[in-house]
């Protein structure tokens, strides 16, 4: 099937190539000329706006409720009726269901597709696919999903992908909130920094994302890696998504409002691109603990 695929960052460049390596016919498009010689390099072909009237699939990877809509608002626009556009990105309900609007009064089916994962879980085709819209359009979707990883899962027929990959990256965020204050306790009580590790991992709370955040951090104090699977900045726009899904729904989220601004002191200390567990170090330093 024709596929034109907008948006090829970190997630959307992997996310196209295993498409393509699926055998799909695909074009993509982005904005930025790095990411299209990359594309170009992975034996992707780079389209135009003309493609929008080419595929019968279109697919986004966008950073933001803005370049969402405008994507959002050009294919309910140039696009042909029978088109079906799935949209990967992280972005607010309000935003996703503006854009349904859109879409309806065009007759173009939307399905929604939330990614959970980061960037190396992209490339090894191990993300958590979560979808909802039309069921027949994601029963014609689920072929093309599965390229992207083994869990694909239907919850709903409006935003309930969005908002489940909300929830996902709320208990996501808590647990580095978590370990930054159970960790920086240990050490006060001079426990050591490894032993920690080795019972969190083993312990009921080793999930796979402790085990993951041992493999950086578990090491010696002064070799922990902080480079990013996901970085302090990326975190705080999923926590103002979070938070404004929250007030929307009238839901209560404290905790989450407290990490979020753990977060922002990681900005404010100059650690905006290190990897989001970097909150463990604004504790620390709140507790007069060495680095």
């Amino acid at each position: 099937m024709n596929i034109l695929f907008i948006g090829i960052g970190k997630m959307g460049l992997p996310m196209a190539t295993h498409l393509k390596n699926a055998g799909h016919i695909l074009k993509v498009i982005d904005i930025n000329p790095q990411q299209t010689s990359l594309a170009k390099q992975n034996g992707l072909t780079v389209g135009n706006d003309e493609d929008y009237t080419w595929a019968k699939w279109i697919i986004s990877s966008m950073p933001n409720d803005a370049a969402f809509l405008a994507i959002a608002k050009l294919i309910s626009e140039k696009a042909p009726k029978d088109t079906i556009y799935m949209d990967t990105s992280t972005i607010s309900i309000s935003a996703s269901s503006q854009a349904a609007l859109w879409l309806s009064e065009n007759h173009i089916d939307y399905l929604r597709v939330a990614v959970s994962g980061n960037n190396h879980m992209a490339l090894a085709a191990q993300l958590t696919v979560l979808s909802s819209g039309k069921k027949e359009i994601y029963d014609q979707a689920h072929e093309l999903l599965t390229c992207w990883g083994p869990k694909v899962l239907y919850l709903g027929l409006q935003e309930q992908a969005r908002l489940m990959k909300l929830v996902v990256n709320l208990m996501i965020a808590q647990t580095s909130a978590m370990l930054a204050e159970g960790l920086t306790l240990g050490r006060q009580g001079n426990l050591d920094w490894q032993d920690m590790w080795e019972v969190i991992t083993n312990s009921a709370v080793g999930s796979p994302i402790m085990k993951a955040k041992m493999a950086q951090l578990g090491k010696p104090l002064g070799e922990r890696d902080f480079s990013p699977t996901f970085t302090v900045e990326q975190m705080i726009k999923d926590l103002s998504l979070i938070n404004q899904a929250a007030e929307d729904f009238g839901s209560p989220i404290e905790q989450t409002k407290m990490t979020l601004g753990w977060m922002k002191q990681a900005i404010q200390d100059g650690e905006g691109q290190l990897d989001y567990a970097a909150i463990i170090r604004v504790l620390e330093r709140k507790a007069k603990l060495s680095n």
